[in-house]
């Protein structure tokens, strides 16, 4: 194994079909992206210093103080995570009453400085967290969005990186489009960009399964990959309850799980979206609690497996594509992809998802 030296990840040199040589030695590199841009400056990349995971900075600015953005910064800022807190939007007048509302409560809670601002507070940011843009309308799927909020990127992107964040993670929607715009935008080394992709839909698919055979869902393993959106796929071979596989489970359980009890129950989480939205006009809740999972899990330098949005190449033959797979995530960003095995089935599905996305992305010129 060597190290990808624009991204840090581990790479099997063996494997990987991306390598330069510079000045006598060769280099590897975990996709097209990364040899790309070594081979632009490579001394610029070769004297970029890692960032250390004893470093104290722990500065989270939020671009986008709706419903979303507004209940992460609640629940970071109750978290501790975060010594800094810094709201951004185009309404100056909401983000600014977020955060009175928000400073009324620091005696509440571990200390903290929340304030509002502008682009320019993403200089020395750990994480630039990205919730604005056009909201998800009844009926709209999340594809739909994607011209609006792409023309939106196309400005927002460039002015914010000039500022060089550490870390960008995406949570507009589609999510996984608009990571991969984001990538393409920022010039970023892949392991910086991320979405925070499939980390929901996931949680809501443990959380059925653990109604279905009455067990805590944080006892059940189980995956919902490829796009946040209409063509993710439940990973049903590799689901597990307690450390055992589910078609070995169910005869403890006793419940049964037929093929029409596995439809019905996906479609709950697959559309669980959608009936919140007709319920309540917007998600907020849950999905900000998976915002401070991602962040803690970056902040903490915790080496946490989770499947948000990345881009991908050589995996199950897709190639230049943001999807979500299990990812090894730590104070870098993106540490490791791991490539999870599944049925042939699910991996038809798979890669029917990263098609679907890749005519989208094309669509918009990308």
């Amino acid at each position: 194994m060597t190290e990808d030296p624009v991204c840090g990840m581990g790479i099997d040199k063996d494997k990987t079909r991306y390598h330069t040589d510079y000045k006598g030695k060769t280099y590897f590199f975990c996709s097209q992206h990364c040899q790309d841009l070594f081979q632009k400056d490579p001394e610029s990349i070769l004297k970029t210093r890692k960032y250390d995971s004893a470093e104290k900075s722990r500065k989270v600015v939020i671009v986008g103080a709706g419903q979303v953005g507004a209940t992460f910064a609640f629940n970071l800022m109750i978290s501790g995570l975060a010594s800094k807190i810094v709201l951004v939007d185009i309404n100056k007048e909401l983000a600014a009453g977020q955060v009175l509302d928000l400073n009324h409560g620091l005696s509440f809670v571990p200390p903290c400085s929340v304030q509002s601002g502008d682009l320019t507070y993403c200089e020395d940011a750990d994480i630039v967290v990205i919730t604005a843009g056009a909201n998800q309308k009844p009926g709209e799927t999340r594809i739909d969005l994607v011209k609006r909020n792409a023309e939106i990127f196309k400005s927002l992107i460039p002015d914010m990186v000039k500022y060089n964040p550490r870390i960008l993670l995406i949570v507009t929607n589609p999510v996984d489009v608009l990571t991969y715009v984001t990538l393409k935008l920022s010039n970023f080394p892949m392991n910086r960009v991320l979405g925070s992709g499939t980390v929901l839909d996931t949680a809501r698919f443990r959380y059925q399964l653990g109604s279905h055979c009455g067990v805590d869902p944080r006892n059940v393993h189980a995956y919902i990959l490829g796009e946040h959106g209409d063509s993710e796929v439940p990973i049903w071979s590799r689901v597990h309850i307690g450390g055992v596989l589910l078609e070995d489970y169910c005869p403890i359980c006793g419940r049964g799980c037929t093929g029409e009890e596995r439809d019905h129950l996906f479609k709950q989480v697959k559309n669980a979206a959608y009936e919140i939205i007709n319920k309540k006009g917007a998600t907020n809740f849950a999905i900000s609690l998976a915002l401070v999972r991602i962040v803690g899990s970056i902040l903490r330098d915790e080496n946490r497996i989770l499947t948000v949005s990345t881009l991908l190449n050589d995996y199950y033959d897709i190639e230049d594509v943001c999807l979500s797979v299990p990812v090894l995530i730590n104070r870098n960003g993106i540490s490791k992809i791991i490539q999870i095995k599944m049925n042939e089935q699910e991996k038809l599905q798979f890669q029917n998802s990263a098609k679907e996305l890749r005519r989208v992305i094309k669509d918009i010129g990308f």
